[in-house]
């Protein structure tokens, strides 16, 4: 008799309150008691290869025609290989992926599209909106693993899209469809598959209320691709990221567009984070964060009014409350005139961008001086920097690829940490100061400068 848990296959011979390796609390449930013994009989080897003698062509990438998907694979999809794809439900996965199946299959290639959460009817009036109607697009709608493998023995498909690994099932499997032993041995099963065809199959994997692949732990370590599908639910931007990379990289982003015809690669997706109006108001300042290896134009916004009531609220969107809060205290305490105590702060990124990383400081920073002083900052200006608590302004990394991203879209004007252009070439056309503390910043600001 063991006990196993369903969230990540843990197994155990005594019943515990809470799991050792996820920590999740009432997951071990009792199954029946397994062989003590296996007797594994030695089969003819096919013999090793030298290296040498191993050919590296049936490794390459080829392309699966959409640019961002490409980007985040490391180059196309490899023949063989195992992706899985999670994201939040409605967030556009399903959608996706019939984009880049029906341009495949657009190209002569023969793909089996295989949905267990939707009816075909469902699907073809979703291919229909994306225009994504082609005959070598085949579609099956089966939750039952032994009639997924018989079409792929009669089909012989170029490509295997299966939505979701969840809901596919083993009648010589013990468990419901999406337990831990379902989708282990209904994974393991399909990459068995996928690796003596050398078929390029994509997974579609569900996740829990806190962002993690539901499932056993193990089907992230049997699979080549982990890519984790993100977005806002009221905002058209959607980010790929791969979280796992046997082939490629994973410190690379694909961006996509949301529309109501479907979803389109995004290469020059800065536009979205800028506001369309020509004008220049107090509060809006633009920084450069980098995606991976990408880099953003992004637009901060910063609105201060006189708070009504006793306390003061702070509200923010697509930034870090706790950085707000921190260049907050850093203004007025560094910066004489400026005193935000008894005032509301609002402060908001365009195009739902999302700041993370503390390279976006110095544009926070000057955002809520220039609201909190009436005065808009120059047209065609970008701050870049981090700021510690002592006000200095500090270097960020890729500088240069900064600048660069900033002076291709039309910046002129940048003001940088002291000391960081010492490696770093100016961008032609563009004019950069380096300033030392935020106050400096600020006085050049107040300055117009």
């Amino acid at each position: 008799m063991s006990f196993t848990c369903t969230e990540c296959g843990y197994s155990t011979v005594k019943w515990l309150g809470r799991c050792p390796e996820c920590q999740a609390w009432g997951t071990l449930e009792e199954k029946g008691a397994g062989k003590t013994s296996v007797k594994t009989k030695v089969k003819k080897s096919s013999g090793a290869k030298s290296i040498n003698q191993i050919d590296s062509t049936l490794a390459q990438a080829k392309t699966t025609y959409v640019s961002e998907f490409d980007r985040v694979l490391g180059g196309g999809i490899v023949p063989g290989a195992v992706v899985l794809l999670s994201g939040e439900p409605g967030v556009g996965k399903s959608t996706l992926l019939l984009d880049v199946a029906s341009r495949i299959a657009k190209f002569g290639s023969k793909v089996l599209y295989v949905t267990g959460e939707e009816s075909a009817g469902q699907v073809r009036l979703r291919a229909e909106r994306i225009n994504a109607l082609e005959d070598s697009l085949l579609l099956a709608a089966e939750t039952d693993l032994g009639a997924v493998l018989g079409m792929i023995e009669a089909e012989e498909p170029d490509m295997l899209i299966v939505d979701s690994i969840q809901t596919l099932a083993s009648s010589e499997i013990d468990g419901v469809p999406g337990g831990v032993t379902q989708v282990r041995e209904v994974a393991a099963a399909l990459i068995r598959e996928a690796k003596a065809r050398s078929l390029p199959t994509v997974l579609v994997g569900h996740i829990t209320k806190d962002g993690t692949i539901a499932g056993p732990r193990l089907l992230e370590h049997l699979v080549d691709v982990v890519c984790n599908f993100e977005g806002e639910r009221h905002s058209r931007l959607r980010l790929l990221r791969a979280v796992k990379n046997r082939f490629g990289p994973t410190d690379d982003v694909g961006c996509f567009d949301m529309e109501e015809n479907g979803i389109k690669s995004l290469e020059d997706p800065s536009g979205l984070f800028l506001s369309r109006s020509g004008s220049n108001p107090p509060g809006t300042c633009l920084t450069v964060t980098q995606e991976g290896k990408r880099p953003l134009l992004v637009e901060v916004q910063s609105l201060i009014t006189e708070s009504a009531g006793g306390q003061s609220r702070r509200s923010v969107s697509g930034v870090d409350s706790s950085r707000v809060a921190m260049m907050l205290a850093v203004l007025s305490q560094k910066i004489g005139p400026i005193n935000l105590a008894k005032s509301d702060v609002f402060t908001a990124t365009v195009g739902g961008a999302k700041l993370a990383e503390p390279a976006s400081d110095l544009a926070i920073c000057l955002s809520l001086a220039s609201a909190a002083i009436g005065k808009p900052m120059a047209a065609k200006f970008v701050a870049i920097g981090e700021i510690s608590l002592s006000g200095e302004i500090r270097n960020v990394p890729n500088l240069g690829q900064r600048l660069n991203e900033a002076s291709r879209l039309g910046i002129t004007h940048a003001i940088v940490a002291h000391g960081a252009l010492r490696n770093v070439s100016t961008p032609q056309g563009m004019r950069v100061k380096e300033c030392e503390h935020v106050s400096e910043a600020v006085e050049l600001l107040l300055g117009g400068k």
